[in-house]
């Protein structure tokens, strides 16, 4: 049976907005700035994730629903939004006016072998000034680095320093204005990569060339995991590695012969394996320690793809016919739901964490939580106030 909540908060609640759980909330205890370890003043540490799932309907209003207690709070409002990408924290939406960007109040630092989780204020940060849609490239972390926007009607490559966006300010590193064309720029280590004109070149934090430079017609899509910074290209995946200052570029080549390019990449965050639909033909998996392509069988036509890759080499896909499914490293089915969503929706998004599935259905109204490894269980369902036009899991 599913397990319905309704999205509904009372205006004095959305007055008294304070990004917190209740009463179900871990206890929270104040860390200091000099801590490290992804601590920002004003943000608490806290003994486990704080996911939730933010969302913007088509007029731009942000919600966010806590998944420990099933509160919401409202954040505020943007431009309506076209697109919008997410780093785990942050939400990057194309609006009229360029990128505006939402701070969720919710991380996770990722220290290898242990994490520190935080819970602070979500807010609206601001808007960075662009033309048309943006590639957005994020690192795994959301207090330090950079984060990278290349606006294609524009041709403008602008680097953010992630340390100020942190602490609620837009700080540009550098803007660089090349033709219009599709390209991306993605931060690795110190440095930024530029891929343009065919081209990947190393960056400087101030925009200088500094370090190698690669072969990459076509890019697009790009994605971090714990090995390095993707781009995808028309001949395969451009991996970038950084070693101190210094960065490595190797592509890694599509198998001869093979189906279409990826397009975009997807997976549990800072995993090493993402996922990409292979045109109609499947599913490619592309293995960044292996520096690897292994092509899947697709069981149905799909929509979305992400790659779990956890002990079960769990991969998720959204099917056409608006069933989730539970696909093993090989291509084979473990499991799926019914019909959930119109997959047709350009707005119906499916995200996974280590133990749960997150889809939204805006037509519906409904965002929809998925035990994955228990035979695509429907854990919970949410119904919404307003349409969920953009969901992102936060709190990662």
């Amino acid at each position: 049976m599913l397990h319905r909540k309704t999205l509904l908060i009372p205006a004095v609640a959305v007055l008294a907005l304070t990004g917190c759980a209740g009463g179900a909330a871990p206890a929270e205890t104040p860390v200091p700035t000099s801590a490290g370890h992804g601590a920002v003043e004003g943000a608490a540490e806290v003994g486990e994730p704080q996911l939730h799932l933010t969302t913007i309907d088509p007029e731009g209003s942000v919600s966010q629903l806590d998944l420990l207690d099933e509160s919401v709070v409202d954040v505020g409002a943007i431009d309506a939004a076209s697109a919008m990408t997410t780093d785990g924290r942050y939400l990057f939406a194309s609006g009229s006016e360029g990128i505006a960007i939402v701070d969720s109040g919710m991380w996770t630092w990722d220290h290898v072998d242990h994490f520190h989780y935080y819970r602070g204020t979500p807010s609206i940060v601001g808007t960075v000034p662009g033309e048309g849609e943006a590639v957005v490239a994020t690192t795994n972390l959301s207090t330090t680095g950079s984060t990278g926007l290349f606006f294609a009607d524009s041709g403008e490559a602008v680097l953010l320093d992630t340390e100020a966006l942190s602490k609620g300010e837009l700080v540009e590193r550098f803007r660089l204005e090349l033709e219009p064309q599709a390209g991306v720029l993605a931060p690795i280590g110190s440095h930024a990569l530029l891929a343009a004109d065919g081209v990947v070149q190393a960056l400087s934090a101030e925009g200088e060339p500094s370090g190698p430079a690669a072969d990459c017609v076509d890019p697009a899509g790009t994605i971090t995991t714990r090995v390095g910074a993707v781009i995808g290209c028309a001949d395969g995946a451009l991996l970038a590695t950084a070693d101190g200052d210094e960065v490595a570029l190797e592509t890694i080549a599509y198998p001869a012969g093979s189906a279409p390019r990826a397009m975009s990449f997807a997976n549990r965050e800072g995993r090493p394996t993402v996922a990409a639909l292979a045109g109609d033909q499947g599913i490619w998996l592309l293995d960044t320690r292996e520096r690897t392509w292994t092509l899947l069988p697709a069981p149905a036509p799909l929509v979305q793809v992400t790659a779990v890759d956890d002990d079960a080499e769990h991969v998720l896909a959204l099917a056409a016919d608006g069933r989730v499914l539970v696909l093993d490293g090989s291509g084979a089915q473990l499991a799926a739901t019914e019909p959930l969503v119109d997959a047709s929706q350009p707005g119906a998004t499916l995200v996974a964490d280590q133990q749960r599935a997150y889809l939204s259905a805006p037509a519906e109204g409904l965002l929809i939580e998925i035990d994955f490894a228990d035979g695509a269980r429907i854990a919970r369902t949410f119904e919404t106030a307003t349409e969920p036009a953009f969901t992102a899991l936060t709190g990662r």
